[in-house]
């Protein structure tokens, strides 16, 4: 059992299996399952020689050429998921320029699906300015996957040719039916590796771009929901879009939470650790400090990628 003290009272979260099954968490008293959204996963050959794809994938060497950034296998994550009470991930990899890469490294993805079909959700990932992001769009949702992302624009920003070239990619994903993520970052305050020349504005015109597609915007999408407050145009804007909390620790205060929900609502937050870099439990602390209830906590927690998934109804918790 994990015990947080938060005031005005106690979490608890208890860790519990049944007839070895996936563990079910309960957050005090009441049943909370978890989907973590945003997880990374790496090949060994990847995990191990790291080097040697820097000279030709700039943006890889941007966010990981320190030894402290973290690489982990599947493995590695479905343990971390049964140490603290995690039900499901949604994994994928990185958006490689070079499409020999790329491809292994979402046949990975596919791989690890299939050895784990009860706790891993896979997306497929790739640069979608090169040539064959729409043709690996395709294969990856024909093999299996559930989603597209988390595409970055690490070196340009999302500029017109970025969304012409993403066009492709787009229609695909709404024949299909699936969610795109979009790697975003807060465009002011301090700089670190991953924070890219996305603005709020070019954030903007990418989703006016795809009205009909269901975007992800990673990283609560550089603090875009707070225009959901203006009386015009951005809640039209952002009537499909999600976001996620991965990283929210090393970013925002526990406040974001409480405001968020407050804002956009609970429903259209997803829970999501940017795992290997932070563990889950962290998370859950700062909802509850935040002010959130157990319902809430629910919905971003389970409820929301559920029914953005189509993981069907949710289990009968009496």
């Amino acid at each position: 059992m994990i015990t947080f003290r938060v005031d005005p009272f106690w979490i608890a979260i208890y860790k519990v299996r049944e007839n070895n099954q996936t563990p079910i968490n309960r957050l005090a008293g009441t049943i909370i399952m978890i989907i973590d959204f945003h997880t990374h996963i790496f090949p060994k050959n990847i995990r191990q020689s790291r080097s040697t794809y820097f000279k030709n994938e700039p943006a890889f060497e941007l966010l990981y050429r320190s030894p402290k950034s973290k690489l982990a296998g599947a493995d590695a994550l479905v343990q971390t998921m049964d140490e603290q009470g995690v039900d499901q991930s949604v994994v994928f990899g990185f958006p490689w320029r070079t499409e020999t890469v790329f491809k292994t490294h979402n046949d990975y993805v596919m791989d690890a699906v299939l050895r784990f079909p009860d706790r891993l959700i896979g997306f497929g990932c790739f640069d979608p300015t090169q040539a064959g992001a729409a043709m690996e769009t395709e294969r990856c949702l024909e093999n299996g996957l559930s989603g597209i992302g988390e595409l970055g624009f690490y070196n340009s920003g999302i500029d017109a040719t970025c969304i012409e070239n993403l066009k492709a990619v787009m229609a695909i994903c709404r024949q299909h039916g699936v969610p795109v993520m979009i790697h975003t970052n807060e465009s002011v305050g301090h700089d670190y590796s991953g924070k890219t020349p996305v603005t709020l504005p070019q954030l903007d015109e990418l989703i006016q771009a795809f009205p009909e597609n269901t975007i992800v915007l990673a990283h609560w999408g550089g603090g875009l929901f707070f225009y959901a407050l203006l009386k015009k145009e951005m809640k039209d804007h952002l009537s499909r879009v999600y976001f996620d909390t991965a990283a929210s620790p090393f970013l925002y205060d526990p406040a974001i939470y409480r405001i968020a929900a407050d804002i956009i609502g609970p429903e259209k937050i997803l829970f999501g650790t940017d795992y290997p870099l932070l563990k889950p439990s962290r998370y859950i602390w700062e909802m509850q400090k935040a002010g959130l209830n157990p319902d809430e906590i629910h919905s971003i927690c389970y409820g929301n990628a559920r029914k953005l998934l189509k993981l069907g109804k949710e289990p009968d918790y009496s």
